[in-house]
């Protein structure tokens, strides 16, 4: 007997819905893209045949074609599929939260930590590394959100070095889709057990502003908080 969704929560979709949806994205930005990786498979396949024909041992080189032939493809429908999604949700408020939020290697990520009306925000990624603020949003009005939000959490990071990075297309600033390299190029001066207690120091601090999760779509604008009741 198939169980029904109870009411009110959405499953998570299939992993073959999921590639479908994938596939979606990739023929709308780069319609080359699926092309790309049927060639480069169909190749690596002609290749190790070819070798195994050379060598005089067909039988075993045409497993380890498909294997190769598989693997490549896999490989590079993946890459051309990240970049695909960073197109979609680039120049949308929240982008550079979602990257950061998909990122491995022990981060943690609090989205939204400081921001304006404008959708501007800094969001604040812990990791072996030490604290990064990212922000999103235009050069002239980003660098002011960055500079207050470490001087509010110098005292709490003590010696931790704090690392600013601007998202964004202005000049100086990185692009969405290379948040995740300039990341990873960072050094590694923290243990985990220190990142662990850093965690906690900063974790205790006020949050200054609520955000959705994830990209949000342009146009939209941070609501009005409540207006100050006058006696």
């Amino acid at each position: 007997m198939s169980k029904k969704p109870v009411d009110g929560v959405q499953e998570n979709p299939g992993r073959l819905q999921q590639i479908r949806m994938v596939v979606k994205i990739l023929r709308q930005t780069d319609p080359k893209a699926l092309p790309i990786v049927v060639a480069a498979a169909l190749g690596t396949l002609a290749v190790v045949v070819l070798i195994g024909l050379l060598v005089g041992q067909l039988w075993l080189f045409v497993p380890l074609a498909l294997l190769a032939a598989f693997a490549v493809g896999v490989v590079l429908f993946g890459q051309l599929a990240q970049r695909a999604q960073y197109k979609v949700i680039a120049g949308q408020p929240g982008a550079a939260a979602a990257i950061l939020n998909n990122m491995r290697g022990g981060w943690t990520v609090t989205e939204a930590v400081a921001g304006n009306r404008n959708l501007d925000m800094v969001h604040r990624a812990v990791g072996r590394p030490g604290v990064v603020l990212v922000s999103e949003g235009p050069r002239s009005r980003v660098g002011a959100l960055l500079g207050a939000e470490k001087k509010r959490i110098a005292r709490a990071a003590q010696q931790v070095p704090i690392y600013d990075i601007q998202v964004g297309d202005d000049e100086g600033q990185i692009p969405v889709d290379k948040l995740q390299r300039h990341l990873m190029k960072l050094p590694r001066n923290l243990t985990k057990p220190q990142v662990a207690e850093l965690n906690g120091r900063l974790q205790a601090l006020p949050r200054s502003m609520q955000m959705p999760k994830g990209p949000i779509p342009k146009g939209a604008r941070m609501p009005r908080g409540p207006k100050p009741k006058t006696r």
